[in-house]
């Protein structure tokens, strides 16, 4: 008792050791370049389009198969995390989402840019599993939902980057030069090279499945046996009604802004910034929620909050209110909700199966998250009407849904990581 107290005595930033945030960083920097990587391709759908002479809607294929290739990324990628750790999973991710993005940069021809973009999902789904097991097993359990939502809500940054560059620099370095930026990243690996660690629940957990002869080879297929098949189902329904959200909004709406508003680089760049800006400023927020609240607390009141504000910048036909009601949108439905997964997820499955669990059940939302944007796309075009209506429905309908399955998820506040067998 006098232990706990002694902790609790300091603060919490003082409490994780030096090796801990290091592998918190490099987690951190994986999922935010990893945004800067992917969204960018979100705000030049339509000059990629003018370019290639190709519809709008078959570029915005790209992004589905791109989403698509996550799941198969990130089961896989999880699948190796479980095996063989958490560090080296992750450095293969960054360097085949990097490099994937600086060869569709030089794609001359759109069925190369597509192929491309869709092996940049692979490595995109295979940097999640890795990172967030990586992260969340490594960290305090006192601190662990506010610095998991930290982590999540830093893909705001990313896309806060990719909407800068593109808002700046757009008109002198074209769709081309934003893409091959997307290189950078790359050099992250020699930081996870040189100071990471393996988490010691996973190391001990390893070496119990090796010492018992009790090796779990088929952890896919075990999250689906029948104590864990609640568990798996509602959080696979959850995870899919956020992609959903997600990409029916800021998938396509730059896209919404460009076509049927006939904005600006400039004056798409700002709503877009601010929201993301507001996205990890709101992970702040809803992080502490979490700690101090519950983690399903933390993920439902923003989700509730999303569905009024969604008819704030949809409906409105103002600037002002259009810039303001997605800004917003950023630290409820689009941002908000987002912030508890890594560990929220991390903490709902046990530690031999836990980074192929939480790479299933994040990443097969993408399926749904990539087919919304080139079905409503495909929708408006064909009745010759704006996006907005589109988005909307979809929106409320995914919100809906989401809160339903949070509803029937259980509370994990407080849950200690350990390396205790559960499953093998």
């Amino acid at each position: 008792m006098a232990a706990v107290e002694t902790v609790r005595d300091v603060p919490w930033w003082r409490e994780p050791t030096k090796d801990q945030w290091y592998a918190w960083v490099a987690a951190w920097l994986g999922w935010t370049l990893d945004a800067f990587d992917f969204t960018a391709f979100l705000l030049i759908i339509a000059p990629i389009a003018k370019e290639f002479n190709v519809p709008v809607p078959e570029v915005a294929a790209v992004l589905t198969f791109t989403l698509w290739m996550r799941l198969v990324g990130a089961t896989a990628n999880g699948w190796l995390a479980d095996r063989v750790g958490r560090k080296t999973p992750l450095m293969i991710s960054i360097a085949w989402y990097s490099v994937c993005n600086f060869l569709a940069g030089l794609a001359p021809s759109f069925f190369l840019l597509f192929l491309f973009r869709a092996l940049l999902g692979i490595g995109m789904g295979a940097e999640w599993p890795a990172g967030a097991a990586l992260a969340m097993e490594t960290w305090p359990v006192r601190s662990r939902g506010f610095m998991g939502a930290v982590m999540q809500g830093s893909w705001g940054i990313g896309f806060l980057l990719s909407s800068a560059l593109y808002g700046l620099f757009y008109n002198v370095i074209g769709w081309r030069g934003l893409l091959m930026i997307g290189i950078a990243p790359a050099l992250v690996i020699i930081y996870i090279r040189l100071f990471v660690k393996e988490p010691e629940v996973w190391v001990e957990n390893r070496r119990l499945q090796t010492l018992q002869h009790r090796e779990m080879r088929t952890p896919l297929f075990s999250i689906f046996k029948f104590g864990l098949l609640g568990n798996t189902l509602t959080t696979c329904l959850m995870m899919a009604s956020a992609f959903v959200i997600y990409y029916a909004n800021y998938a396509l709406f730059a896209t919404h802004l460009q076509l049927d508003l006939k904005l600006s680089p400039a004056l798409v760049a700002l709503p877009i910034a601010l929201a993301n800006a507001c996205l990890f400023l709101s992970a702040i927020l809803w992080g502490f929620v979490a700690d101090r609240v519950g983690r399903r607390w933390a993920i439902a009141i923003p989700a509730a909050l999303g569905l009024p504000t969604a008819f704030l910048y949809l409906l409105a036909q103002d600037y002002t209110w259009i810039v303001v009601g997605f800004a917003l949108q950023g630290m409820f439905a689009c941002g908000g909700l987002w912030s508890g997964m890594p560990a929220y997820l991390s903490e709902r499955f046990p530690t031999e199966v836990r980074a192929t669990a939480v790479a299933f059940c994040f990443h097969q939302g993408a399926i749904w998250g990539g087919l919304i944007s080139p079905l409503l796309l495909l929708y408006a075009t064909t009745h010759q009407m704006t996006l907005a209506g589109p988005i909307l429905v979809t929106t409320v309908l995914g919100l809906a849904i989401f809160l339903i399955a949070v509803l029937l998820s259980p509370e994990t506040k407080g849950k200690a990581l350990v390396a205790d067998l559960t499953v093998a």
